[in-house]
């Protein structure tokens, strides 16, 4: 896989936020790298109110390690 992560600091909470959701779909797509494999099951978890809270958990946790490398956007303002 290519160099797809070269840093954790993004210019705005905004694109840290967009890094944030990019982290956890490539987890997905190395945790099942199979596309097919992931096309099917995704109707299994898209109507799954515990499974969606789960990516929001996982996102969440991934913000909060984007926004800590970033200070918190502090020295930006």
């Amino acid at each position: 896989m290519e160099n797809w992560l070269p840093t954790l600091i993004t210019d705005t909470p905004t694109k840290g936020y967009d890094l944030a959701v990019k982290m956890a779909r490539i987890a997905v797509k190395l945790t099942q790298p199979d596309a097919a494999e992931r096309d099917r099951l995704r109707p299994e978890y898209a109507g799954d109110a515990d499974a969606l809270i789960a990516v929001s958990q996982v996102v969440a946790t991934n913000f909060a390690t984007v926004a800590a490398a970033n200070g918190y956007w502090r020295d930006k303002a």
